[in-house]
């Protein structure tokens, strides 16, 4: 059984590496921190100019055409060099569902900008209730002749506050999965108000308020209604780049941590040659391997359309939160009080990892979702 790359994949790993470590250094991870945008335009076109935007997108839209696994490749390495900004918001949140459910005329309209780096979109998903479910959905959507009126507000929606355009999910009668239907949604139209929340990874989620925002009839993805088959499809996939982030995030906090031990002298040696360290660090790469086997397994089985898609997925999720908790928090406590010093770099790892650990479901949320596909 051969779980290596291919040579496509071993390439684009290799290459997005060496352009990240020029590209995107620790001093431009913390610039966007503080940067209201969070993002760099500059390393957005870069990016775009290495067809990254595109990659999923079909070659006839303007994209590469490659597939999940290799999305996963690049977001490990994006989760290695904490990449900020709105790409996973653009590329899964935004050109999936286009992908899945749009129209060739939308399709036409919005995967040739995403994919040449002109468009950046999101998914406006999650309510005060912060429920990844469908009864989580209560934002009302009123037809109004030709248009479609929006009231209501959307929690925790990444990076809306620059983007052009949202898929916004609302909710057009019925209760559950019955009567959710999808919006692409100008982000500038009139009755929009964005404000960004405060969070412990200073990444940039927003509070959207929909105040009778009127959207054309021409702008619903898919059928009126039945969007919630959409937006279980686009969960799959962000969940699956969630993990691929996250198994990036621990390999830099495990390699980071591992010289430290190396190089840290106290009491006449070096603290990576005491025992319990020792034990801290096998379980730190035992956990970043198998996040690394289970999401890539996840990434194949959802690429291939295998029967236990669903059960790899949350599988995934479960275990890459677990396991990314417990890898940066043995960073931190091998670094000692250094570890918890913004001026050190091993901080931005630990809470970056709660932010993604926390996306689209946390483990327990996952634990559920396996037990219930066990049917038990």
């Amino acid at each position: 059984m051969d779980l290596g790359l291919d040579e496509q994949q071993e390439m684009l790993k290799n290459f997005a590496r060496d352009f990240l470590e020029k590209e995107c250094p620790e001093t431009l991870v913390r610039e966007m921190e503080e940067d209201e945008q969070g993002y760099s335009p500059d390393l957005w076109k870069k990016m775009a100019e290495q067809g990254w935007m595109g990659l999923i997108i079909p070659e006839d839209q303007g994209g590469a055409g490659m597939t999940l696994c290799e999305l996963v490749v690049l977001l490990e390495e994006f989760g290695r060099a904490l990449v900020p900004g709105p790409f996973i918001s653009t590329v899964v949140l935004g050109a999936v569902p286009i992908m899945e459910a749009g129209t060739d005329e939308q399709k036409a309209q919005y995967l040739p900008k995403i994919a040449a780096g002109e468009t950046i979109m999101t998914m406006a998903l999650t309510e005060p209730s912060a429920k990844w479910t469908a009864d989580g959905v209560t934002l009302e959507a009123k037809k109004d002749g030709s248009d479609y009126v929006l009231n209501g507000t959307k929690l925790f929606v990444p990076d809306a506050h620059v983007t052009d355009y949202m898929v916004v999910v609302a909710r057009t009668g019925g209760t559950g999965e019955d009567g959710v239907t999808l919006f692409i949604v100008d982000s500038k139209s009139d009755g929009i108000k964005f404000e960004l929340l405060k969070t412990i990874a200073s990444d940039k989620q927003c509070e959207v308020v929909f105040d009778n925002v009127k959207v054309p009839a021409a702008n619903v993805l898919g059928s009126e209604g039945k969007g919630w088959e959409t937006v279980d499809k686009v969960s799959k996939v962000a969940t699956v780049a969630a993990c691929a982030y996250l198994v990036g995030l621990s390999q830099m906090d495990f390699d980071t941590t591992l010289n430290y031990a190396k190089e840290r002298v106290q009491f006449g040696r070096p603290i990576g040659s005491f025992q319990a360290i020792q034990h801290k660090l096998a379980d730190a790469v035992i956990d970043v391997d198998g996040s690394r086997f289970i999401t890539y397994k996840a990434a194949w089985s959802l690429t291939e359309g295998e029967d236990d898609a669903d059960l790899m997925i949350s599988m995934a999720k479960a275990w890459a939160s677990d396991a990314s908790r417990r890898v940066v928090a043995h960073g931190q406590q091998i670094h000692g009080g250094i570890g918890f010093t913004k001026e050190y770099k091993i901080q931005l790892y630990f809470r970056r990892q709660k932010w993604m650990e926390l996306m689209w479901g946390d483990a327990d949320y996952h634990r559920e979702k396996v037990a219930q596909l066990m049917e038990v």
